[in-house]
């Protein structure tokens, strides 16, 4: 049941530095032994831990997180969620998340303010409409919802888009998923926190993992700043830093990390009712509920652990803002962040057993984690629970860099990876 607060109790909460606010999900010491143990409590791990409990019935569990809940990726990226992707074992990842974010507020009993108000890929050349209609036919296909828009039904939904005849990102048409849009991120990890721990699951922070007990050539637990932990079997979905967390447990992943940054404007009235992309300027931009413009861009080629971004990135992505709508020339920046994403060879994830047998991945999300979360927590749940892949997760597996199925969705994300 939702305890309701009346304004003067809110008030006096706040006066009184939330003393009394009931604590939404637990925080216990660790056990010294669960069934499942799952590195990370960001989107991906909490939501691990969630359908653990729900699709499998497992519930002796432990989340571990070195930080903060949600302090990781899932707090640092630019909430968009879609499944316009090319080839069909994307689309059904993807879809797969889209799908359950439908259903997230309802299943959570947490509103997570999804907004489904289009995703809308701008095609900037006359040329470039023969690739658009290839990749909204591939949708279609799949069974995803795609619409392929001509330059004067990209004007009418996008009227503030720079369209002047020295323009220099101009637009020929576009690709709109309607069901694509954006959700808020921090709502995403709470709920999903709150709903496992009540579940049973144990969400342990501030709990660093220094290394793997590995006995008889398996994952038999952590050794963590907590204290051992042993477990059946380890989840592992730590975002940009899999590689560091691989290296721990011996073994190396075809991953790079990279910075990717994001900033937002202050708030202005709505006058953005979409989420829009534009490949040639390699930025992308929504408006959130409070009015703020998110705006994101291309990866900083530079690997790179820093979260704060840098400069000329910075002035690269707001010069793409300002090329697609003059309008926003006079904002001021609020404040700007990077996530650190890892990033596969063919810029697909991975998931499966890793080759530390009893230790599974969920990992090389690159630009995709937020928009994916539902669908990583499912497959890798069902990885833990049965020790086998499911079938959407199977084409994601480590070995397919051994068997050359790669899934190579590098203009996926519509920008440079």
């Amino acid at each position: 049941m939702t305890r309701r607060y009346s304004a003067f109790s809110l008030l006096r909460e706040g006066l009184s530095g939330q003393k009394g606010w009931e604590p939404a999900w637990r925080s216990p010491d660790p056990k010294p032994r669960y069934d499942v143990v799952i590195i990370g409590a960001g989107g991906h791990g909490l939501a691990t831990a969630y359908y653990l409990a729900k699709n499998h019935g497992i519930t002796n569990v432990a989340v571990i997180e070195k930080g903060w809940l949600g302090g990781g990726n899932t707090g640092r990226n630019t909430t968009v969620i879609r499944s316009n992707y090319f080839y069909p074992e994307s689309v059904a990842l993807y879809d797969l998340a889209l799908r359950l974010y439908e259903g997230l507020s309802r299943d959570l009993n947490y509103n997570i303010m999804l907004s489904q108000r289009g995703m809308l890929n701008l095609v900037h050349f006359p040329a470039d409409m023969e690739m658009a209609a290839r990749l909204t036919n591939a949708m279609q296909i799949n069974g995803v919802d795609a619409e392929l828009l001509d330059r004067d039904q990209v004007r009418a939904m996008l009227p503030i888009y720079n369209y002047g005849p020295d323009a220099r990102y101009p637009v020929a048409g576009g690709v709109l998923q309607p069901r694509g849009g954006i959700a808020r991120h921090d709502a995403v990890a709470w709920g999903y926190a709150r709903a496992a721990s009540r579940a049973g699951v144990d969400i342990i922070q501030q709990c660093e993992v220094q290394d793997f007990i590995i006995e008889g050539g398996r994952c038999r637990g952590l050794h963590t700043t907590k204290g051992e932990i042993r477990a059946d079997r380890v989840g592992m979905a730590v975002a940009g830093h899999s590689s560091v967390m691989a290296a721990k447990a011996g073994f190396s992943l075809p991953l790079i990390s990279y910075a990717l940054q994001a900033c937002v404007s202050e708030p202005v009235k709505p006058i953005l009712d979409c989420t829009v992309i534009a490949p040639g300027a390699a930025t992308y931009a929504s408006q959130s509920d409070k009015g703020e413009l998110v705006v994101g861009g291309a990866l900083d080629r530079v690997p790179s652990y820093g979260q704060r971004g840098n400069l000329p990135v910075l002035q690269g992505v707001v010069a793409g803002l300002i090329e697609m709508f003059p309008i926003f020339r006079q904002l001021k920046l609020m404040r700007q962040w990077a996530g650190i994403v890892d990033v596969a060879p063919d810029s697909s994830p991975i998931i499966g057993e890793s080759p530390l047998p009893g230790l599974f991945l969920n990992c090389g999300w690159g630009t995709g984690g937020f928009k994916a979360i539902p669908a990583g927590g499912t497959l890798l749940a069902h990885l833990l629970a049965t020790g086998q892949h499911h079938d959407i997760s199977r084409p994601f597996d480590l070995d397919r860099f051994a068997n050359g199925r790669l899934i190579d969705e590098a203009a996926g994300s519509g920008i440079a990876h």
